[in-house]
């Protein structure tokens, strides 16, 4: 039949051009770029002594087993990342959380994205404590904030520096271009002619605006516009996006909290249903993962520093992510 010739004909042409070593035919991998953004949470908490308590727990090592060999921790060879501008980069493994003898989400994540895609990959993460969405993180279609400060002299109240607003989008919109500038530098034996692809980004934040009224208020719309501007800033229109929800204080939050926690996850997934982020936005419940009732390795602030909780969350955050990827 004629399509059984064409097919061998096809399959005789590709034979000849390996014979004869032509390589042009090669399909390009460009690395794939994630993107880890927010605050303390995603700076990460997780206490890298309560993973070797879980490591040494035969209840529990199974999960973890892939993160230590005989060697120590395991460093992977195919996932990379550039922590801020001073933080760190290198192979993915340990060592990229704060203070240092922490981790964060950026871990796990890194080992699902990793094991999905044949690509290599670049995790750039941009994280610093304390940053809120309406003032720090305030992306520019949301305008100049009115918010204020005391002035430590007068002990008065005065507007906030307009420099103050979309201070941490900036920075982070900058580490991100200057990386991808000196990718070769973080990526070992990059290959230009293959290059980079923007893949994700992953959004981590959110208790310095539920802690006010006013921020948090505003928090949707201005989570709204931190989805289009990064893409408009990045040149990437449809990025899948991941909106991690700020889950503090578990699935039941205190009664006193239960209200403001639920309205703030509410406004957090109700943005990832917007119709126009139908496919390409998602929200990762992380609530789900607080273990209220062991052992704490740090304040209720930050998932009281569990490595298992992080863990968790990373991994949520990839299975997302890839599942995002792979769909578009």
């Amino acid at each position: 039949m004629p399509g059984d010739l064409v097919m061998k004909r096809s399959a005789m042409v590709l034979a000849m051009l390996f014979a004869l070593g032509v390589s042009s035919w090669a399909i390009a991998a460009p690395v794939k770029v994630f993107i880890l953004c927010g605050q303390s949470n995603m700076e990460g908490k997780g206490a890298i002594s309560h993973l070797e308590q879980l490591l040494a727990d035969p209840a529990t090592a199974k999960a973890y087993q892939h993160l230590r060999d005989d060697n120590g921790w395991v460093e992977r060879n195919d996932v990379f990342i550039k922590y801020n501008d001073d933080r760190g980069q290198g192979k993915l493994g340990l060592g990229y959380g704060t203070p240092t003898n922490r981790f964060g989400p950026e871990l796990e994540f890194g080992h699902v994205v990793g094991n999905a895609f044949d690509e290599k990959v670049l995790i750039i993460k941009c994280a610093w404590g304390g940053r809120a969405l309406a003032v720090r993180f305030r992306p520019p279609s949301s305008g100049k904030g009115d918010y204020t400060q005391r002035n430590k002299q007068t002990k008065e109240l005065e507007p906030l520096p307009e420099e103050t607003y979309g201070e941490a989008y900036r920075d982070t919109l900058r580490i991100v271009k200057e990386s991808l500038t000196g990718i070769d530098k973080i990526v070992p034996d990059y290959n230009k002619e293959d290059g980079y692809e923007l893949s994700g980004f992953v959004f981590f934040q959110g208790f310095n605006d539920i802690i006010d009224q006013k921020k948090m208020d505003e928090y949707g719309k201005n989570l709204e516009n931190l989805v289009r501007d990064v893409r408009k800033d990045l040149d990437a229109p449809n990025l899948p996006i991941v909106i991690g929800e700020l889950g503090q204080q578990g699935v039941e939050p205190e009664k006193r909290y239960a209200e403001k926690h639920f309205a703030f996850r509410k406004m957090q997934e109700d943005v990832s249903k917007l119709p126009e982020f139908k496919g390409n936005v998602a929200f990762v419940k992380t609530s789900p993962y607080i273990v209220s009732d062991g052992e704490s390795f740090d304040g209720g602030y930050h998932y009281y520093g569990r490595a298992d909780t992080f863990f968790n969350i990373g991994h949520a955050f990839g299975e997302a992510m890839v599942q995002m990827v792979k769909s578009n």
